[in-house]
């Protein structure tokens, strides 16, 4: 119970902490709402877990046999947060029939922008390392932390978008969602430059 407990404890802190996603969130529950960004929630609480499992069963193996890949996906990750960043700074404004530009990310882009997230793979590396002992009954330690990533990553996923939502009523204006969708993507690549570095 004491080793479930300290799963919980690691991976609540690790879901509810800033990083890529829950910025990610936070800018399009204000842009767009809650209803429109449960893909986005979703894809995040399926699509986490999984990488977790992956992870689990080898993949993070992979990087310390071959380094120089594990050097070209932070890269490449980097690089397409700069990307979405770009893409969320210009987001939430109206265009001249009155809608909104851009749209929130989908249930399948979502699950796969894990792959790409610095901060995804820190907390499912650094989860293996301290909750999956060498010699300890592998699988049923895998599934612990993918079951606990599940169970954190939905309260997670929904409290940063239901903060951006409550933010969205001081963004009356198309310059204060200028502002702030700048200010958040600025925040997005701060975010994984510890990463980088």
């Amino acid at each position: 119970m004491e080793h479930v407990l300290a799963v919980l404890g690691f991976t609540a802190v690790m879901a509810f902490t800033p990083g890529p996603n829950n910025t990610m969130l936070m800018i399009s529950g204000a842009n767009w709402g809650v209803v429109p960004t449960v893909p986005h929630i979703l894809g995040i609480t399926v699509g986490f877990p999984l990488m977790v499992f992956a992870v689990g069963m080898g993949l993070g193996g992979v990087f310390e046999t071959y380094p120089l890949l594990h050097e070209i996906l932070k890269y490449v990750s980097f690089a397409y947060l700069l990307y979405l960043a770009w893409k969320l700074a210009r987001a939430g404004r109206h265009d001249s029939d009155g809608t909104k530009q851009g749209k929130p990310m989908s249930f399948l882009s979502a699950a796969l922008f894990q792959w790409v997230n610095p901060k995804a793979w820190i907390m499912a590396v650094s989860a293996m390392a301290l909750f999956v002992p060498a010699g300890s009954p592998m699988l049923s330690g895998v599934l612990l932390l993918v079951g606990a990533s599940a169970l954190m990553s939905l309260p997670s996923a929904a409290a940063w978008c239901l903060f951006g939502t409550a933010i969205s009523r001081f963004l009356d204006s198309d310059r204060r969602i200028a502002i702030f969708n700048a200010l958040m993507a600025l925040l997005l690549v701060l975010s994984t430059l510890p990463t980088l570095f």
